[in-house]
Formats: structure tokens, sequence, C-alpha cells
């Protein structure tokens, strides 16, 4: 248990754990490095990533991979539940706030340092080298934290954030265009209300952003004690219906065009039908706001965005954010969005992913980002790894598993369920990849 800061500035108390290697290897005691790891999204307001032994808890999965992968290899394993989960009582997660989930990564870092000395092997001792990683979510959290780390003059050796939602801003036009993600029901809310709490500008009324059907009650319902089926079943969220299937005519052809249901042309069948889904009737997000999100990302357009969307190869000379972004939810997707600041990693990192994603795009997220940074990545800073793409180098055995398993999956199920598995099945090879990433950094 540690304390942080809420985003109202105040102290609260938070949680974590803190996985020590024993045993006799020599890997396993004396001097060894730490990685700080970050959790991915979850809508469960008990998630405890240290309750390892306890298999209902539904941080168990994630909690018994990082300590296979890292603790279990002679890492010392520092990693938050966050604000708004397992003994927290902020009410609220403070979800892709990127200032407040770089503080709770520093200060469970702090915190888990001044505890190692009184753990039941203090002969197991910190290094100083330390190593960000996470997925999901927790992947934009661990590309936040180097970037506050560095500011701070804090000690990052490597980092590698994985299928991270890393370019907010141009994420959030995507799916607002029609490019709707899968997860973007869950996302929506946990969103809005982290914005709303920090910055105050998205809404009025919750009846701004959802439809009538969903508004009420919409900004206190997630993390929750209930599972996300049930919120399904009982009505209070739909499980893919993000925007509604009768569609805004504005008289904007362009506009119409992209709020449109997305067809094939010009998407190919599978992406027509995975963007689908997130039509329907009831919808959460109600035509009004949708209407006003999409004219502003076409008025105040990021360059990024604009680049994809009319099928461009980005490069470092088209990924400027949207210069004066008038709607609430942009400018806070602007703030957040790790573009933000003009920074790059000084040291090496690894980014993660696979380009068939269906949760978190690579191409907005990942290859914006690689395509910002151009020059570390010609130069070998920063890695790139597509667990879909050709397998080569160091990486091809991770790539070549990865893309068996999924074959595996598809033959087993068919496409189109396996495709609701892809980033969850991406997690634990982008895990192993970070380690190895890892160890071959002095």
């Amino acid at each position: 248990k540690y304390w942080t800061v809420a985003p109202d500035g105040k102290p609260t108390e938070v949680s974590g754990a803190l996985m020590v290697p024993t045993g006799s290897a020599a890997q396993c005691s004396g001097s060894r490095p730490l990685v700080l790891y970050a959790h991915g999204t979850t809508t469960a307001s008990n998630y405890n990533i240290a309750d390892i032994s306890d298999t209902t808890n539904p941080a168990n999965t994630e909690s018994a991979m990082i300590a296979a992968v890292f603790a279990a290899q002679g890492y010392i394993v520092v990693a938050p539940n966050f604000e708004g989960y397992d003994i927290s009582n902020l009410g609220y997660h403070p979800y892709v706030d990127a200032a407040v989930n770089a503080d709770d990564m520093m200060d469970a870092l702090t915190a888990a340092r001044s505890a190692l000395p009184n753990t039941f092997t203090p002969n197991t001792t910190d290094s100083g080298q330390v190593y960000v990683t996470g997925y999901s979510e927790g992947g934009y959290v661990a590309m936040a934290t180097v970037k506050a780390m560095q500011a701070a003059g804090d000690t990052v050796t490597a980092s590698a954030p994985a299928s991270g939602p890393y370019a907010l801003e141009a994420f959030g036009d995507s799916i607002f265009f029609g490019q709707v993600d899968i997860g973007s029901t869950v996302f929506a809310p946990l969103v809005t209300t982290s914005y709303q709490k920090a910055y105050g500008n998205v809404y009025q009324q919750t009846s701004d952003v959802y439809s009538s059907t969903y508004a009420s009650g919409i900004d206190t319902l997630l993390p929750s004690a209930t599972p996300l089926s049930q919120l399904f079943q009982s009505g209070k969220l739909p499980e893919a219906a993000l925007f509604d299937s009768t569609t805004p005519v504005t008289g904007n052809t362009q506009l119409d065009q992209l709020l449109a249901v997305p067809t094939s042309p010009p998407y190919s069948a599978e992406q027509a039908a995975l963007f689908d889904a997130g039509f329907g009737s009831p919808s959460l997000v109600n035509n009004t706001y949708r209407t006003a999100y999409a004219a502003d990302a076409l008025t105040n357009p990021d360059q990024a965005e604009m680049t994809l969307l009319n099928g461009g190869a980005l490069t470092s000379s088209d990924v400027a954010l949207a210069a004066q972004p008038a709607v609430g939810l942009r400018q806070d997707f602007k703030l957040n969005d790790m573009r933000n600041g003009g920074w790059a990693p000084k040291e090496p990192m690894l980014m993660c992913g696979g380009d068939q994603d269906p949760t978190v795009f690579f191409q907005v997220n990942t290859g914006v980002m690689a395509a910002e940074w151009t020059p570390l990545v010609s130069a070998g800073l920063v890695q790139v790894l597509d667990l879909s793409g050709t397998p080569s180098g160091a990486f091809a055995p991770l790539q070549s598993a990865f893309q068996s398993t999924y074959a595996a999956m598809v033959a087993a199920s068919g496409a189109s369920t396996a495709i609701q598995s892809y980033h969850a099945t991406e997690a634990p090879f982008c895990m192993v990849a970070a380690r190895d990433f890892f160890a071959q950094v002095p």
C-alpha cells in the first residue's frame, strides 16, 4: 500500500504488487534489475495484481504471467493496481490520464524500493536498472511513465510499451469516423469520466454525449464490482453498439460519408464487418455528439489520422496534432497524446503489437509514434515489432509462434470469433518480447 496523488491534487491511497525473485540460482538473489509494469484495461473494481494465489481474482491471469515472465527470471517486479481499483476509494479510474498514471507508477516504484529491504528475502537488492513495460492501457501508461521519468531526470534503462493507444487524438478521430474498435463501449465511459473529473470539459450532463438509454449513471458505472457480462445483460451498457445505425445526415458530403456505416469498398470485407458491429440501436453515443466531434475532426484535423484515412503512408512530416481542437474530448485527447510536447525516448524502446489488432489499432498508434520518431527508428534506438508481420530478425520465433497460435484459433472457431481474442492473444508474446529485449540492453 502506498500514497499517490489524485487528479484533484489530493493524496489518495492505492495498492500494488512487489514480486521478488528467490532461490539458489545466481540470478535470483543479490543485485537485481527492476521491472515497472502497468496492467491493461479492466472494469473490475476489485482488480488486485498482488493477489496471485486467488484464481477468482480478475487480475490472476495477468499477475501469473508477469510473475512467470519477469519475477521467475530474476527481475524484481513492481506493478501498481492504479487509482480506482482494489483498496482505492477514488470511485473512478483516471483512464489514459498521462500525468496521473505516470505519477502512480513512479510513486509505486518509490514505495517498492522503500519496502524491498523489509521483505522475506532482504538479500535480493535493487541494482538501479529500471525497465518499464505494460500492455494495452498499460502500454500507454508505460510510455507516459518513461516520458515523465525522463523529464524528472530519473533512470530508465529501457522500455517496452505494447499495444497501447499512444496517439489518442488520431485514434479517437478514427473511431468517430466510423472505424469502431472492439471494446469501444467500455473504453468510452472510462475515458469520458476520467477526463470530466480531470478537466471538466467533456459535458455539462452525461446526456450531452450519451443516448437517453444509457446516460443515467454512466459516469459512476466503471470500474464496477459487477462483472462486465452482467452489465451488458442488465442493459447498463451495449455490448458493441457505440454509434447509432441510423447515422446523421448533415448535408456536408464529406462529413456524411464519414458518419455513414462503413462499407466495402473502401474497406475490405473483413474491416467493414468489424466496424459495422459498432453500429446498432440503441447506441451508447448520441448522434448529436458524434456529429459535433467528427465535424471538429474535419475542421481541425489530426494530420496523422487524415493521412491514414486518405490511404497515405505515414512520415515524420505528416503526424502533427490538431492545431486548435474545439470539442472538449478532442482537447483532452491532444493533451494526453504521446506526441504532445515533442518528446522522444533517450533510452532503448521496443514497441510491440500486431497489425491486425481490432482493439487498439496498430497503424494509428504504434505506426504514428514510429513515424514521429523516424530518426530514432532508423538509428535502432526505437524498435517496432509487428507480431503479424513477416518473421525476421531476433523476434522471428515469437512472430512465428504468435501467427501459428492465431491460425489455430481461426481454424478452431472461425475468423469472426478468433478476431475477438486477437488483442488478448498478443499479450504474452509481447511480454516475452519485452523480457528478451531487456536482456539485450546493458
